[in-house]
């Protein structure tokens, strides 16, 4: 059987002369497919301390003063402005709204008893969605474990996990399965574990040297093996679960979520294709080839051994086939070349087992409509005609501008590319513009992805559209848009920009 890799180069280089749309509306999409925006708890809800919820690694990392000094104590709000943004989402037009559960609002210690205050605040949130008739998608993990089972037994890393993960899953459908008809299990899994247990740059901040960034704890050759392993199999323990007592009652869809780098051969060597099949193997493969196939991809258990660990039958039967849907997280198409020279390392960690380099980074902005399709083309592929969701977004700098043209002309780009691909056999159900706020990210305040601009120096943190929520709400209200110049979208806006200042 070709790897999943091999079939996704395969289908990368296949010839193709396909024009992208150059007008399109709302309408030109097929019917089911939703449009939405979305946000995290930890990054929108604030409230971090308040009315029962308790630390997660986020808090524990950023109070570290690890993110520029900044912290989500407060960031947007919404814990207490959910109201206020769902009437923003209305005037916008969002179709749906993709948020995540905090484990340590609802589950403060990570295992034993809800937290009444948490399971009140997502039932009136969900309750408000659909009153006013957005979806909600819901998220269980994104990103932020409760910090009681990092203290108690490292998270991730231990088998113990999967009961734990289960076991607050299980609440969570019990209590608002019979509104929510989308789940995603985990967020952007393999670029939490990597980020989080091998460079060290991301909470729980597991890494070692000479790998790692500045951390006191933890095994860059083995943890980020052992932590995906553990979010495969409570992922697998989730989804049989719901499909096994929740699923033909509430009708509803469980996947996961990956951050899909497209990877493009930097040359036309035979090495540097092999590399970037090697690259896929590893950053998609690593996941999808379990919930595909039952098993890693077999250049990975080459090379990273005995270090990458083994499903027994059981555990691989639970996981095939595990998904409902494939969420697809792009921001970035990378070129990659050869160097397996990183083999020969006597302490190796994900990175040398992959054994390429990453030479040359294209943001989203410098993308084509063509990269763009084929990325969406290959994950229906990769999903094997599962339905992938899509949140793709664009960062700018925070206080730049209100009339902020790059992400109107790559929300253009996108959609438009997107409607080429699913003309040409895409199966994809769903596109969640990341973000709807302008929320605390990675640089903390920094940076900004959102429609809406928070003035952190507001009391009221006042909400202000930015000319990307014009255009998403002159799109998603049926009005035809045009990517010619982007005149005729200019004409358009320019003459709104007055409310945004």
């Amino acid at each position: 059987m070709l790897s999943l890799s091999f079939s996704l180069l395969l289908l990368l280089n296949l010839a193709a002369v396909i024009l992208a749309a150059d007008r399109f509306s709302r309408g030109d999409f097929p019917p089911g497919f939703v449009f939405g925006s979305g946000t995290s708890a930890y990054q929108v809800e604030g409230a971090a301390d308040q009315e029962g919820r308790k630390p997660s690694i986020w808090d524990t990392f950023t109070h570290e003063g690890k993110v520029h000094g900044d912290n989500a104590d407060i960031t947007c709000d919404q814990y207490y402005k959910y109201k206020e943004d769902i009437q923003l989402m209305v005037d916008t037009g969002l179709e749906a709204y993709r948020f995540s559960i905090s484990w340590s609002r609802l589950i403060p210690n990570g295992r034993g008893p809800v937290n009444p205050k948490g399971l009140q605040y997502y039932d009136n949130l969900i309750n408000e969605l659909i009153s006013n008739g957005i979806q909600p998608h819901v998220t269980l993990h994104h990103n932020d474990l409760p910090q009681a089972l990092e203290d108690e037994y490292g998270g991730w890393i231990d088998r113990k996990i999967v009961k734990d993960f289960t076991a607050y899953a299980d609440v969570c459908f019990g209590k608002f399965g019979d509104r929510v008809s989308h789940w995603t299990t985990v967020n952007e899994a393999n670029v939490f574990v990597l980020a989080g247990y091998d460079g060290g740059y991301l909470p729980p901040q597991h890494c070692s040297s000479p790998f790692g960034f500045n951390c006191t704890r933890g095994n860059s050759s083995t943890e980020p093996y052992l932590a995906a392993h553990h979010i495969l199999l409570a992922h697998a323990s989730a989804a049989v679960l719901y499909k096994e007592k929740y699923q033909d009652k509430q009708h509803g869809f469980i996947g996961i979520n990956l951050f899909a780098f497209w990877i493009v051969p930097l040359t036309n060597t035979t090495e540097d294709a092999i590399a970037s099949q090697r690259a896929m193997d590893f950053m998609i493969g690593w996941y999808v080839n379990p919930l595909m196939y039952g098993d890693y991809p077999e250049v990975m258990k080459r090379n990273a051994g005995t270090r990458l660990p083994t499903f027994t039958n059981l555990e691989s039967n639970q996981v095939k086939g595990s998904i409902d849907f494939l969420g697809v997280n792009h921001y970035v198409t990378v070129y990659v070349k050869d160097d397996s020279s990183k083999l020969e390392m006597e302490l190796r960690n994900f990175d040398a087992d992959m054994a390429v380099d990453i030479t040359l980074a294209v943001t989203q902005k410098d993308m084509s409509s063509s990269e763009v399709r084929e990325c969406t083309l290959n994950c229906r592929d990769a999903s094997l005609n599962q339905f992938s969701i899509t949140p793709w977004g664009q960062e700018t700098q925070r206080n730049s501008s209100l009339e902020d043209w790059p992400r109107v002309k790559y929300l253009h780009g996108y959609i438009g590319a997107l409607l080429d691909a699913l003309r040409n056999g895409s199966n994809t159900r769903g596109y969640f513009q990341w973000s709807f706020l302008d929320v605390f990210e990675m640089d903390g305040y920094e940076s900004g992805f959102g429609l809406y601009y928070v003035d952190l120096d507001d009391p009221d943190l006042k909400r202000q559209p930015k000319l990307s929520a014009r255009w998403y709400k002159h799109f998603l209200k049926g009005e035809g848009v045009s990517s010619h110049g982007f005149i005729e979208l200019e004409t358009n806006l320019s003459a709104h920009a007055h409310h945004f200042q």
